[in-house]
């Protein structure tokens, strides 16, 4: 169990930009609250919301407590929570947001109302292969558990809602739903429709459904008559009900038929469809079979896909390092769109100004797309725990999305759409990799890797031809990238090794002698002899210009003050050319450069040590723990924070040298970087939090789950128990090594 993020609340409230703030009113025919309280204005039983189209809003932070679905394909709905709601559902796909939050409310009516999201919090996973949640709310004189999961058969989630009062006070408990079709939600109209909360754009409809009903509704527009703020002015009590709303930024409210005295539980059900109907039938069918067979039936999915599986390694020592494998496992599983098999997105968040800002992210992304690199990483895990199926998925996934020119886009919706352009060499050499790990020779993969791999000999971009390009590994910075360059040579070995297996050698040797001619010079583009951190050789992050001795800046952007001299820019990246087996572990400007990158980015902390991106970096909170964000003046610096999965790429770098005990101890410090629930972030606090009371090495408000890092994590886990990298091309190390 976990504690809410109330302790973070300070920072992550202007996150939000009132984003929680989400129900609107929306009254059923006949079932209009009692208006006889003092000084209550008279409240319309049927009529439209005035006000919009509402005031701008923002999805909940990224550090997520929870995150499931069902695994059957045709229920095509996964939720999240978040500081005690539900935040984001998706549907139809995992791209797509269609919903903020939906939450409860509660108040006596008279001298208080409190959203669950305002209130000390726990988040459970009851069982660690099982995404089925349990958020535990204690308010003023109540006390909720609600708990979540999602319906195998259809498209809708269901909540088991039980509130008693702790008072004796009778209480009036309401539903917040914040609707976002279309990953928009600033065209949604809001209606009543059989009993249910309809809300429907062009694209898709939901339908909030109560067992037994709502004794009342209204609908509004947000931050300007929607529930939340209507209960908010009136201590409890609503002045105005409405029933319909929209187009434009609406929210709706239901108040349940519970006091917390005598009539205590009720199921919820969210419905989705293609159109108003649709959705109200699968909430209508969800809500007749019931939570406790939804529930049931949700857990035999799951655990069913595990008994498939191989059992844990045994290099998982304690019991909480096995239940973060299991969790691992379930996590990366959910990650798959169910409409396109293969289509794994990296994480079911919007951090930081990713969620708030319209100007950076018009729409929702980036993080809820496929990346070739994330997505080799997830396929690879999976494979590593014995889901051969879901990494053959991935690769035919990647064979559909192929670009003409042979290429991959930097990105893409679930559905294969490109979404961000940028063109990363690596990313295109990933495929490669995956395939090779699958043994896959058969001649349409071999065309689409061929492909590929000419993409990358022919490619050429501000005057440089490749292994030069115009992204590396993390998306912001153009030049000579050693993780990049191990990429493309594994890549090309592979490939080559690949059409001699399938009968195509005569292909094979441009291929390999571009990879040999690119290992040659790898240090000439990137390995600085004069550097400020070392007289001997090391590695840098990358060079602009292929001069690694040239004292070239460049601005690393994400809120850096100045340009920077290349050569005081340091990553770990460059021990991508020994576990792709290019360079030898023992090399020594290998050695020295993991003695630089050791004193310049990496922290102690309690989880172990572990590794910022790159020295200077930008991508995290600001230094009062507000969010991330770039080109705005009121933001002048970020700081980029520990990323756990440095751990396990260290850790199968001493496996490489013989050190497993090392690497088990890696692996031990990743376990330690997982949030309560058994969900796994992208970054963890260095030893400078913004606040006191946020520990070091624990996760930062920056996206969770991250799927790679639960990928590393699992891939680690059973390179332990081998006493090699289980990912390991053999076949390029035979060739250089």
């Amino acid at each position: 169990m976990v504690e809410s993020n109330s302790s973070r609340r300070g920072f992550v409230r202007a996150a939000l930009v009132g984003a929680s703030v989400l129900a609107a009113p929306t009254p059923l025919a006949g079932t209009a609250q009692a208006a006889g309280a003092p000084g209550a204005r008279a409240a319309a039983a049927s009529r439209a919301a005035p006000g919009g189209p509402g005031a701008p809003s923002s999805f909940t932070p990224a550090d997520k407590l929870g995150f499931g679905t069902a695994l059957a394909r045709r229920s095509q709905v996964w939720f999240t929570l978040q500081g005690g709601r539900m935040s984001e559902t998706y549907y139809p796909d995992l791209s797509t947001p269609a919903s903020r939050e939906t939450q409860l409310v509660v108040t006596d009516g008279k001298t208080f109302a409190e959203r669950a999201s305002d209130v000390p919090t726990r988040t459970e996973l009851p069982e660690p292969g099982v995404p089925g949640y349990r958020q535990v709310s204690s308010g003023h004189g109540w006390k909720a558990v609600t708990r979540y999961v999602t319906d195998p058969q259809r498209a809708s989630v269901l909540l088991d809602v039980e509130v008693r009062s702790t008072s004796g006070v009778p209480l009036q408990i309401y539903v917040l739903h914040d609707p976002v079709l279309s990953a928009n939600g600033e065209k949604d109209r809001v209606f009543p429709q059989g009993g249910a909360l309809v809300a429907q754009d062009e694209h898709s409809a939901s339908a909030l459904l109560a067992e037994n009903g709502f004794s009342e509704s209204t609908v509004g527009y947000f931050g300007v008559n929607d529930g939340w703020t209507e209960l908010r002015a009136g201590d409890g009590r609503l002045a105005h009900r409405y029933s319909t709303a929209g187009p434009g930024n609406v929210v709706q409210l239901g108040r349940l038929r519970m006091d917390g005295l005598s009539r205590i539980r009720q199921t919820v059900v969210l419905g989705f469809g293609a159109g108003a109907a649709e959705a109200v039938g699968t909430a209508r069918l969800s809500l007749r079979t019931g939570f406790a067979q939804t529930a049931r039936d949700y857990a035999t999915g799951w655990r069913s896909y595990l008994a498939a599986l191989p059992k844990p390694p045994t290099s998982l020592r304690t019991a909480q390092e096995k239940a973060l494998y299991t969790a691992s496992v379930m996590t990366l599983a959910a990650s798959e769109d169910k409409n396109n098999p293969g289509s794994f997105v990296a994480s079911p968040t919007m951090p930081w100004a990713f969620g708030t800002d319209r100007e950076l992210a018009p729409v929702t992304g980036s993080y809820h797309l496929v990346w070739p690199r994330d997505l080799y990483q997830i396929a690879s895990g999976l494979l590593a725990a014995g889901d051969r199926g879901a990494a053959e998925r991935a690769l035919e996934y990647l064979q559909r999305v192929q670009l003409s020119d042979g290429s991959w886009a930097q990105n893409t919706t679930a559905s294969g759409k490109p979404f961000w352009t940028g063109v990363q060499l690596d990313q295109t050499a990933a495929p490669m990799l995956l395939a090779w790990l699958l043994g896959r020779h058969d001649a349409a993969t071999l065309d689409c890797l061929a492909r590929g791999a000419d993409f990358i000999l022919n490619y050429s971009t501000n005057g440089y031809s490749a292994p030069y390009t115009e992204q590396e590994r993390w998306e912001e910075q153009s030049g000579y990238s050693p993780s990049t360059i191990a990429s493309v040579i594994a890549g090309l070995v592979c490939l080559g090794d690949l059409l001699h297996r399938g009968g195509r050698g005569d292909q094979a040797g441009k291929y390999l002698a571009a990879a040999d001619d690119w290992r040659k010079s790898v240090e000439s583009w990137t390995v600085t002899n004069t550097g400020p951190y070392s007289s001997k050789p090391y590695y840098l992050r990358l060079t602009k210009d292929g001069k690694p001795n040239a004292g070239t800046t460049y601005d690393l952007g994400s809120n850096t003050p100045a340009p920077i001299d290349q050569r005081a820019v340091v990553d770990t990246g460059f021990l991508e050319l020994v576990r792709l087996g290019v360079k030898s572990a023992a090399d020594p400007v290998i050695r020295n450069s993991l003695s630089v990158a050791d004193q310049q980015i990496s922290v102690l902390t309690p989880a172990g040590r572990h590794w910022r991106r790159y020295s200077h970096d930008g991508y995290g909170e600001q230094a009062n723990g507000q969010p991330w964000g770039v080109n705005r003046p009121d933001i002048e610096q970020t700081s980029g924070r520990l990323w756990p999965i440095f751990s396990g790429e260290r850790a199968e770098y001493e496996l490489i040298r013989g050190n497993q005990r090392a690497a088990a101890g890696r692996l031990r410090d990743m376990a330690s970087a997982a949030g309560q629930t058994l969900l796994l972030p992208e970054q963890i606090w260095d030893n400078e939090p913004p606040a006191p009371r946020l520990s070091p090495g624990t996760p930062t408000t920056s996206a969770t789950p991250l799927a790679w890092t639960h990928a590393q994590y699992l891939r680690l886990a059973w390179s332990v128990q081998n006493g090699a990298p289980v990912e390991y091309p053999a076949v390029v190390a035979a060739r250089y090594l």
